[in-house]
């Protein structure tokens, strides 16, 4: 019952997102302040995740391929699809599930406990639509923008790491990036980033939002968002797969 408990107001919470915003205005600065916590804020680790993510899969796709009947270029062509496919958009949405969601659980169940929530419901706001949707609006504008950058980071990452490890030549590996590239694969991954976003958005919101008690309670409610979120990320990366893939 409880799992249904929660999925119903889940539901409930995000049908109260879809009012006409009361101010514009309003609503339209705090897009942007959010488009800047949660982009800004996160692209310092997403960058330094997506080099390194890339110069390993880099230096151990070349220790696996040890036969000479394989071309050096195919090491290129692994990291490339291992990154756009499953690197970039999933690792580092797990990551921003943590760095993002904790985030918005706990400054939503800080205003919940605070009582300032209950404030802005008395004056007639809807509270829902004015702390919550800015946090998904912007989550799906950014976090898609985080993954390409992801992408490009990474595949970068593979190259450094190849060039200065001796593994191949560099132009050996832009000549492995051009090989047998699918542009449905980037348009795969941002299918993927896009229900990532809403997902490290949403989920946490709701957390923080409905949570009760005091500071103890607002700090289970994050780590139950981020474990949530993340246990969503990899079931909707297995959905996605099986849709999009077959």
């Amino acid at each position: 019952m409880g799992f249904f408990t929660h999925f119903g107001r889940y539901l409930l919470m995000l049908k109260g997102l879809m009012s006409r915003p009361e101010n514009m205005r309003m609503y339209w600065k705090e897009f942007m302040h959010q488009c800047v916590e949660i982009g800004i804020g996160s692209l310092g680790i997403v960058v330094l995740i997506s080099v390194f993510m890339g110069a390993v899969s880099a230096v151990q796709t070349a220790y696996q391929l040890v036969s000479p009947i394989i071309p050096q270029s195919t090491i290129a062509q692994i990291v490339r699809d291992t990154v756009i496919l499953e690197f970039a958009p999933t690792i580092v949405c797990i990551v921003l599930a943590g760095v993002v969601g904790s985030k918005i659980a706990s400054e939503l169940g800080n205003m919940r406990v605070s009582e300032q929530i209950d404030a802005l419901e008395i004056m007639g706001i809807n509270s829902k639509a004015y702390l919550v949707m800015p946090k998904i609006a912007a989550s799906l504008l950014t976090i898609p923008l985080l993954v390409i950058l992801s992408m490009a980071l990474g595949i970068w990452g593979g190259r450094l790491a190849g060039t200065f490890s001796g593994i191949l030549p560099a132009d050996v590996y832009d000549k492995g990036l051009l090989e047998s590239f699918v542009p449905y694969n980037v348009l795969f991954a941002m299918y993927k980033a896009v229900t990532f976003a809403f997902i490290i958005s949403s989920i946490p919101a709701y957390y923080g939002y409905f949570v009760k008690g005091g500071a103890l309670e607002i700090g289970r409610s994050s780590t139950k968002s981020v474990v949530v979120s993340c246990v969503m990320i990899l079931f909707a990366d297995y959905v996605l797969a099986a849709i999009f893939l077959n």
